[in-house]
């Protein structure tokens, strides 16, 4: 099959297309799904450089956002059927442990994400298990379902679950041209909030403001909380949804009103932040950690993006064979919205 193999970390420039990769074969419980586009995320870049120190066998295949087709299903699998249009959801769990039995699988002990643990979407083909399968309505193309799952799933659980964003509070969204940004805008705007964003590129402006955020603050030095601060009257925001990291922690923080909540998913600029610990604890401050969502999160954020409700934002699509160049765009930030690769 076709597909794009890691043989080693690195750049964008150890990205091998292949015309003949071995064709993984579905076991008990999994389906053979025929990848009809796959979008990619910033977890590919930091798979393909190595960073995460993951045990995973190389050559690897990266892509987490998997559209297509059942092509073959694997022993005891029942309830889909070759040819059926499906999303994936790529959050693997165990579905034995406590956290899987209470529908909390992002808890999971065994947690893992596809095409980071595991091989993923950059290909023809891709294992899953049939449980990970969500039916895809007819009328949604296979580049818009692409690039749903992973953001707006992260999304969903950020601003939703973990940071209780209510009807009439203040959510500041950081990095408006990301994907898990563009979703998080939506949703945060869906629960009733009003919306303020960051982007440090004049390009990336219009979009946040169609999307709902309002203001959306130019910060071309990557300095925003006292732009922030000025913005609410002093007050500061209830909410702070963050996939920066380092860089930006000590800044959401005093963005912060008394008693509000950081939300964090990534790290894209660093994992080591300095926080003020007297000032988060007597402000009484929320540091509260994020990753993925379970499967019940999933399908209500499925349901409300089939619905026109939500919707996701697309920068570009590549090839396949030219994965090469969708990654540099995505290393670059010069994308505004999801990058799919067409298989």
């Amino acid at each position: 099959m076709r597909a794009v193999t890691i043989p080693r970390y690195g750049g964008p420039e150890v990205l091998t297309f292949s015309k003949d990769f071995p064709r993984p074969e579905p076991g008990s419980g999994e389906v053979l799904v025929r990848v009809r586009a796959c979008a990619l995320n910033h977890l590919d870049l930091w798979v393909r450089s190595g960073a995460l120190k993951l045990p995973i066998v190389l050559p690897h295949i990266t892509g987490s956002d998997v559209a297509g087709e059942v092509a073959e299903l694997g022993e005891g699998v029942h309830g889909v059927a070759v040819g059926d249009r499906v999303v994936v959801n790529p959050s693997l769990s165990c579905g034995r442990c406590s956290a899987c039995l209470r529908g909390e699988e992002s808890l999971c002990e065994e947690f893992r994400i596809l095409g980071e643990h595991v091989r993923g979407g950059n290909a023809e083909y891709v294992v899953v298990p049939a449980g990970n399968l969500e039916p895809l309505p007819a009328p949604v193309g296979w580049t818009e379902a692409a690039a749903v799952p992973l953001v707006f799933m992260t999304a969903w659980r950020m601003v939703v679950t973990r940071g209780r964003l209510r009807p009439g509070e203040v959510a500041l969204v950081l990095g408006a041209g990301g994907g898990v940004a563009s979703a998080a805008i939506q949703i945060a705007r869906l629960c009733g909030a009003e919306v303020i964003a960051t982007t440090s590129r004049e390009s990336k402006l219009a979009s946040a403001q169609k999307l709902g955020a309002d203001p959306v603050l130019l910060c071309p030095s990557g300095e925003f909380d006292q732009a922030v601060l000025s913005t609410t009257g002093g007050r500061g925001v209830d909410v702070v949804i963050d996939s920066i990291g380092a860089q930006s922690w000590p800044q959401s923080l005093r963005a912060l009103r008394k008693g509000g909540r950081l939300v964090s998913c990534g790290a894209t600029s660093g994992s080591q932040a300095t926080v003020n610990v007297r000032h988060t604890f007597w402000r009484q401050l929320e540091i509260l950690g994020s990753t993925m969502a379970s499967r019940r999160e999933l399908r209500e954020v499925l349901a409300l993006v089939w619905a026109g409700r939500l919707r996701p934002v697309i920068d570009r699509t590549y090839p396949l064979t030219e994965a090469r160049a969708a990654h540099e765009r995505l290393e670059a930030r010069d994308q505004t919205g999801k990058i799919v690769l067409e298989v």
